[in-house]
């Protein structure tokens, strides 16, 4: 049985080969660090970028490491701390607000058992066991159809408590939303 170390040392060749393969595949292109942050998070189960492929994408696109960091953290997109399997986006805009996003919030946070989030805080958590994600939004963009939720990747319109129960709940018995 191979040891943890060289476990280790064989996943961080691997991440540093993946990356450089994406910094090859993006050199002379506009939107190149974007594209390149965006296609290193996808390459992480838990669909965030760690540090250490931060350092990786900076030095082989001759970038400095801030500059990096600062894309990274502009865009909500991206995460720097490891995602849950599941992701539950919550619409905070005015229209949103207006038509019960925030009791939809705390119905998910209440079904998925996270405790003490606090949405001024954070833009983000992640349930202890990894199960999901939950994150907030400004706004979708959807305001006609609100309150909007979106669940990995599928946005949910007019969304009432009921229906976010029943997505969850088909989450957690292993069906898509």
């Amino acid at each position: 049985m191979p040891s943890t170390i060289a476990t280790l040392h064989k996943q961080e060749a691997s991440r540093a080969s993946d990356v450089s393969a994406l910094i090859d595949r993006y050199t002379g292109k506009p939107g190149a660090l974007l594209g390149v942050l965006e296609e290193a998070q996808g390459l992480e189960r838990l669909k965030y970028l760690p540090e250490t492929t931060l350092r990786l994408i900076a030095e082989g696109m001759k970038l400095p490491l801030s500059q990096v960091y600062s894309v990274a953290t502009f865009y909500s997109f991206f995460n720097l701390k490891p995602q849950g399997l599941h992701t539950v986006v919550v619409c905070r805009g005015t229209a949103c607000h207006t038509r019960g996003s925030l009791e939809l919030l705390g119905t998910c946070l209440k079904r998925l058992g996270i405790e003490g989030y606090r949405e001024d805080e954070a833009s983000s958590v992640t349930t202890i066991d990894g199960f999901a994600s939950v994150r907030t939004v400004a706004c979708f963009g959807q305001c006609a159809l609100a309150p909007v939720v979106q669940i990995d990747g599928a946005i949910s319109s007019r969304m009432t408590v009921g229906k976010l129960s029943l997505a969850l709940e088909k989450l957690r018995k292993g069906g898509s939303r």
